[in-house]
């Protein structure tokens, strides 16, 4: 447990320093993490890097990327680090490689925020812990590699029943085939607000306003462009 411990520690101050400038952490594979770093430049990616390197017994390397989609963007960032050698080799440490880029417009960044529909009434009320988790996750992994597959987006689990999804822009009928393809393939049943903005957390808090304007509506999908409203779609 020692070393779930240290994992758990080093993404928590990973996504605090990054979430204090305004980006997103997500947790991958515990020692693979992916962040949303738009604003970010290179000086504050070696801070980071001194940060955990002086908190903890191991040291991280960064590789940055940047890509009109999300998973070009993700490719680009992991060749930075896989070219320098393998994750098994003794010589590579502390690898810093790729190019920051400055904001630029306020559509840099697009976010999806998925919820589960009547989680608690449905799962957490009615299962034991297990099984619900299994429900959520059964949702998270179908969600996670169709998105993946059909829209070039990456999805992560945040915890309860909410996905986060960084996306290309794409349209409410798309969402609607998304939601519709997790119902039918996992038989669970999503909403979703959607958000931009030229970082991490503009976007991430328009998405959440979006999902907030979902459950006050009772309908399924709900798009924000600058805080507009774009589109809505009924349950």
């Amino acid at each position: 447990m020692d070393l779930q411990t240290l994992q758990s520690r080093v993404f928590a101050d990973i996504a605090q320093f990054i979430g204090n400038r305004r980006g997103y952490a997500f947790l991958a594979r515990a020692d693979n993490m992916v962040a949303v770093t738009n604003g970010l430049d290179h000086q504050d990616h070696e801070l980071l890097q001194e940060s955990i390197a002086n908190r903890y017994p191991v040291t991280i390397s960064i590789g940055i990327g940047t890509g009109e989609e999300p998973i070009a963007a993700l490719e680009d960032a992991t060749n930075q680090i896989q070219t320098v050698g393998s994750a098994q080799d003794q010589s590579r440490r502390e690898v810093l490689a790729g190019i920051t880029r400055k904001r630029t417009t306020s559509r840099d960044v697009q976010i999806a925020h998925f919820d589960v529909n009547n989680a608690t009434s449905r799962y957490t009320d009615q299962l034991n812990a297990f099984d619900s988790f299994i429900v959520i996750q059964r949702a998270y992994a179908t969600l996670m590699q169709h998105l993946r597959e059909q829209y070039s987006g990456l999805s992560f689990f945040v915890g309860g029943d909410n996905i986060i999804s960084i996306v290309p822009e794409i349209t409410t009928d798309d969402y609607q085939e998304i939601i519709q393809y997790v119902a039918s393939t996992a038989e669970v049943n999503l909403k979703v607000g959607v958000g931009c903005g030229s970082d991490a957390a503009e976007a991430g808090i328009s998405a959440k306003y979006a999902l907030e304007t979902c459950r006050h509506r009772e309908i399924a999908i709900h798009i924000n462009d600058d805080g507009v409203n774009l589109s809505s779609k009924e349950v």
